[in-house]
C-alpha cells in the first residue's frame, strides 16, 4: 500500500519511521505546519505535501493523525476528494471509527488503530512501537487490511467495538496519565520530607519497577502488598493524619479500591474496619 500521513506531530512521525523501516512504502506528509511536515517527510525519508489533494491522490492508505479535535475537520476535507476504493484510518484512542461520517457513500473503508503507548517524543518513540499492542474497530475491510499489516510486522491486534471506545480510552489514560499524578504525589511528599526531585525518582525506581512487573506477572491481586493489605489499621492512620486534604482524598478513593483487592486475596480476613476508616476519612472534612 501506498501511505500517507495527514499530521505530522509524534503518532504520525512515529507511526510513519516504523513502517517505513519495516519496509512498507511511506510516500508523504501533508500538515498545516510546512516545517513539521519537511522534518517529518526528512525523518522517514518520503515526501513533504503542500497539498492534502496531492497526497490523498497518490496514497491507497491516509494514516490521520491530527489531534483529535482535527479530525472531523479534516475529514470533511477529504469528503470533496476521489476516495474509491481507500482505506481512511485516524488514531485516536477516543473516537470511533464512525466519527468519519459517510465513508460508505464515498466507496471508501474507514477504521481507527490506535496504539497502546505513550508517545513522547516525534523522533524516538517509534522504536516502542516493534511489537507493540493495537486496538483496531471499523468497517471489516479495512480492519481486515490493517490487522494483517501490522500482524505480519509482529504486533498484537485486538479487535473492539465502537460503543467501548469511551470505556477503552479512559482505561488507558488511568493506566497512563493518572498513574503519573500518583506518582508525583509520592514523589511530592518525599520531598517534603529532605528529598531532592532526582533523589526522589532515583530512591523508589526499584519499588514502583518491581511493583509493575509483579502485576504483570501475577496480577494486581496477587502483587498486593503494604498496609491495607496487612489490615494495620494504625499505620493507615498515621498515614491520613499526616497528608493534606487533597492527598487525603486520593489516599481514601484509592485506598478503598485496595480494600476490594485485599478481600479477593485473603477471603478469610475482615477489612470491615479498615472499610470503614477510609470512608470515614472523606466524611470529616
Amino acid at each position: 500500500m501506498e501511505i500517507g500521513f495527514i499530521g505530522a506531530g509524534r503518532v504520525g512521525c512515529s507511526l510513519g519511521k516504523y513502517l517505513s523501516e519495516s519496509g512498507q512504502q511511506v510516500i508523504g506528509y501533508y500538515d498545516t505546519d510546512k516545517q513539521l511536515a519537511e522534518e517529518a517527510a526528512a525523518f522517514t525519508n518520503s515526501k513533504r505535501f503542500d497539498q492534502m489533494e496531492k497526497l490523498a491522490a497518490q496514497s491507497s492508505l491516509l494514516f490521520l493523525t491530527t489531534p483529535d479535535g482535527v479530525i472531523q475537520r479534516v475529514w470533511e476535507q477529504l469528503c470533496q476528494l476521489p476516495l474509491e476504493g481507500k482505506i481512511i484510518c485516524h488514531c485516536s484512542g477516543a473516537l470511533p471509527s464512525d466519527a468519519l461520517t459517510g465513508m460508505q457513500k464515498k466507496n471508501a473503508y474507514g477504521c481507527s488503530l490506535h496504539p497502546m503507548l505513550p508517545f513522547s517524543t516525534r523522533f524516538s518513540s517509534y522504536e516502542q512501537l516493534k511489537g507493540a499492542f493495537f486496538t483496531i474497530e471499523g468497517e471489516q475491510t479495512a480492519v481486515n487490511a490493517m490487522s494483517e499489516l501490522f500482524t505480519i510486522l509482529g504486533n498484537t491486534i485486538c479487535k473492539i467495538s465502537a460503543d467501548s471506545k469511551p470505556k477503552y480510552h479512559a482505561a488507558a489514560s488511568i493506566l497512563s496519565n493518572h498513574v503519573i499524578a500518583v506518582l508525583h504525589t509520592g514523589y511530592q511528599l518525599l520531598e517534603q520530607c529532605g528529598f531532592s526531585k532526582e533523589e526522589a525518582v532515583q530512591a523508589t525506581k526499584a519499588l514502583v519497577m518491581q511493583n509493575i512487573e509483579n502485576v504483570c506477572q501475577s496480577g494486581c491481586v496477587q502483587a498486593l502488598t503494604g498496609p491495607i493489605e496487612r489490615d494495620d489499621i494504625k499505620t493507615v492512620e498515621k498515614h491520613l493524619h499526616c497528608l493534606p486534604a487533597e492527598d487525603q482524598e486520593m489516599y481514601r478513593m484509592l485506598g478503598l479500591k485496595l480494600v476490594q483487592l485485599a478481600e479477593e486475596k485473603n477471603e478469610d480476613k475482615d477489612y470491615g474496619q479498615m472499610r470503614r476508616l477510609l470512608a470515614k476519612s472523606g466524611e470529616n472534612r
